[in-house]
Parts: C-alpha cells; sequence; structure tokens
C-alpha cells in the first residue's frame, strides 16, 4: 500500500507519518492488516507534479493540508478549498478512486446549526466538495469533524489553549486563563492516529451530527447538532475517545506537573486516562534544562541512599548504594513492606520475624538470600520481619534498586531499629 499524507508538515501529519513509518518498517505490529510499501509526504514545498505523481501512485489519502487560522475566509479558500479541488481533480485525471480522508472540524457542524461563522461556512464547503467527489466517482470518502486537538509536537501559540499552556509552565512563562469555568473537549493525536488506521483498514467510527432525532417513532429528541451520533451508516466519521474538562482543572494538573522536580512525587496516572494524556503532552514541551534534575543524596560511612520517585498511592522508589564490607537496614516495619533487586555487586538479605517462637521460646529462624547483580531476583520484606542487607565484596560497591508500598512519612516512618 502506498499512503499519500497532505499537509505532511503540520502537527497531524508529522505524528502521523512517524507512525505510519513504525507500521511500515515492522517496529509496530499492532496493524497486521496494514503492509505499507510508500509514504508520500506532500505539503507547501511540494510542486504539482509531486503531486500528480503521488496521486497516481497512492493507495489511501489523508487529506490534512490546509489554514487553520485565516485572517479572512478568501485565505481560507484559497489554501483549503482550492487545494482540495486540485487535489480531487487530480485523483480524477490519474482515475485513481482510493479512499481520501479529510480533515474537518467542529466548526463546520457549528456553521451547518447557526450559519453564523464564515470561517465555519468556508469548512462546510470543504466537506460538501469531498462529498460531491465520492458521489461522481463512487471513492470511499472519510470526513472527520475535529474537536480541538492536543498531544505532542502541537504548536504553542496558535491554535491550541493547552498547547499554549503546557508550552508556558514548562518554560516558566506567564500565562493567562479569561475563564476557568470554561469546558474544553480534547482529542488526543495517539486517539486519533488510532482512528486513522482504522479508516485504513476500512473500518472508520461512522455518524452523523443530526439537530434531532426521533424515538420509539413518536418523541423527538432535541440535539445540538455538533455532537457525534454513532450510527453505522452515518455520511461522517469520528474518534471514539475524546475528553471534556474545565480550562481550571487543566491549569490545576500542569502546576502540580511542574513540581515534581521538587517533590519526586509522580501524579495518580491511570493508563488511558485524561491526566495520563496531559502529563505526556506536558512531557514534551520541557526544555532541555529541565529534563534531568538532582536527586537528595543521604550519604554516611555506609553507604549513600536516595530516594528517586514517589506515587500518591503506590509507593516510592529509591536506590541505596551500600560500601564493602558495610551492611544497612537493620530494622523493621509494621505495615511497610519492600522490594530489593540488587543490580549490582554480590550481598546477602537476611530476614528474621520479630519477637519469640512460642514454639520454642527462642528467637525465630534467620531466613537468608544470596543476591548478584549478574542474576537479579527481587526479595521482599515483610512487614513484622527485621531485615539487613549485607555487602559481601571486599572492593566494590552493592547496588540495590528498592521499591517501598508507602512513601516515607517522617512523621510517621513506621521504621523501629532492631538487628536481624
Amino acid at each position: 500500500m502506498n499512503i499519500l499524507v497532505t499537509g505532511a508538515a503540520g502537527f497531524v501529519g508529522r505524528n502521523l507519518i512517524e507512525n505510519l513509518k513504525n507500521i511500515r518498517d515492522g517496529k509496530n505490529k499492532t496493524r497486521p492488516k496494514i503492509s505499507i510499501k510508500n509514504i508520500y509526504e506532500y505539503d507547501i514545498n511540494n510542486s504539482i507534479d509531486d503531486l500528480d505523481k503521488f496521486c497516481r501512485d497512492c493507495d489511501f489519502v489523508f487529506n490534512l493540508a490546509g489554514v487553520n487560522r485565516p485572517k479572512d475566509v478568501s485565505e481560507f479558500k484559497k489554501g483549503n478549498l482550492r487545494f482540495a479541488s486540485v487535489l480531487l481533480d487530480t485523483l480524477k485525471k490519474n482515475k485513481n478512486k482510493c479512499p481520501v480522508m479529510l480533515s474537518s472540524s467542529i466548526q463546520a457542524s457549528l456553521a451547518g446549526r447557526f450559519g453564523e461563522s464564515e470561517y465555519g461556512k468556508s469548512k462546510l464547503a470543504g466537506e460538501e466538495l469531498f462529498f460531491t467527489y465520492s458521489h461522481e466517482t463512487g471513492a470511499h470518502v472519510y470526513v472527520y469533524r475535529f474537536p480541538n486537538l492536543a498531544g505532542k509536537w502541537i504548536r504553542p501559540n496558535y491554535n491550541s489553549a493547552v498547547g499554549t499552556f503546557c508550552y508556558a509552565i514548562a518554560n516558566d512563562l506567564p500565562y493567562n486563563v479569561t475563564d476557568r469555568n470554561t469546558i474544553i473537549e480534547l482529542l488526543f493525536i495517539d486517539d486519533l492516529i488510532e482512528e486513522m488506521y482504522d479508516a485504513i483498514e476500512g473500518h472508520p467510527h461512522k455518524c452523523d451530527y443530526p439537530k434531532k432525532m426521533t424515538v420509539d417513532n413518536k418523541t423527538d429528541l432535541k440535539l445540538d447538532g455538533t455532537t457525534p451520533l454513532p450510527m453505522d451508516n452515518g455520511r461522517y466519521c469520528y474518534v471514539p475517545i475524546t475528553h471534556k474538562e474545565s480550562l481550571g482543572n487543566i491549569i490545576d494538573y500542569l502546576e502540580s506537573f511542574k513540581n515534581l522536580n521538587n517533590t519526586y512525587l509522580i501524579p495518580e496516572i491511570p493508563v488511558g486516562s485524561f491526566v495520563y494524556k496531559l502529563y505526556s503532552m506536558y512531557l514534551s514541551y520541557l526544555p532541555a534544562s529541565k529534563m534531568s534534575y538532582s536527586l537528595k543524596m543521604n550519604i554516611d560511612e555506609r553507604g549513600i541512599f536516595t530516594e528517586m520517585l514517589k506515587t500518591r498511592n503506590n509507593g516510592q522508589f529509591s536506590i541505596n548504594i551500600t560500601r564493602p564490607g558495610y551492611t544497612r537496614g537493620q530494622h523493621w516495619h509494621n505495615t511497610k513492606w519492600e522490594i530489593f533487586i540488587v543490580v549490582s555487586g554480590h550481598g546477602l538479605i537476611q530476614q528474621r520475624k520479630i519477637g519469640i517462637n512460642p514454639e520454642t521460646g527462642k528467637e525465630y529462624d534467620i531466613h537468608e538470600f544470596e543476591v548478584r547483580g549478574e542474576v537479579m531476583k527481587a526479595v521482599i520484606m515483610l512487614p513484622g520481619y527485621a531485615h539487613n542487607i549485607v555487602n559481601l565484596e571486599k572492593d566494590k560497591d552493592l547496588v540495590t534498586v528498592m521499591w517501598a508500598n508507602e512513601s516515607f512519612d517522617p512523621k510517621h516512618p513506621d521504621t523501629f531499629g532492631e538487628e536481624v
């Protein structure tokens, strides 16, 4: 399959092309039905001859080209409608009836409902151009009306408020929020890309934008005309995963991300959640000066203990370095438990249940675990067990990665000295 992407240098184009390359090169194996030979990238610097060649050879077209924020409607018609006409005419000339995807926007829905926005009316005209082309040629046309887009590489101070906020907060720049209560619907680029894969495979999510619909043949349900209503035979296509959030909450999340370098505290980021996607977007705007940060190292003659990362509900990660011949630990916990993984060196981990065994009248047996970085294994430090770690090396540090089920609280440390 040969794929043509117009508007290749734009936000969606760049993300789409790099991900199509992953499929083409066998790096992404999640879509085995898609086999890509060539990816044709078309943008403002390409010639009409390039377009003619691409339209002759392509098996699928993503038309992402366009002016996103025109100064007036004439600029939009020149940048969008005129190119769309040239694209479709070139496909016709080459008798190429391959599927064509069009990137439109929710502005077209608003224009269709209210008829007030000239920009929206022009978007609507662009959609109709593609529908007419489909009717004339029989080619499949997939028209998407995207809400506000978000994700890595989106241009700040242009057409994305969230991109602007991410950039400003990551770079310690001033920003202004007019109304924190404003609700914004966001479509993240990775969700958009997955839908584009669906389109290539021939099963895009179809919908329509009705202003009302009849329920049970008698009740008219009023709709806003801007929200996609899923239907198998819908005229339009849509991305099923979007997120609605207030600008105030978005700002609060971003400010909390900014404090990570000071607190080492990772926010709650469930996979697939809005915060998960927003945090990834925020990180993409970090300047080089913030790509690394110093950690507090607690140093004494035994070695170095460093808290690495903390989470709100899933404990913390630390690095422990034990000097040759030294023993660290020698304590126990009530409810805290830990996992030790030696990644370098040769050591011994010991554990003993606290107290006296009533069956023997003696201390409980000591359990010993010899550990080496060459053959890594995890050892669980049990609650109620005194434990330690001994460096058996004569001239080499013992390096241990540690995870505890709770972040250390100096006011309630739950740590009590006890030799194993």
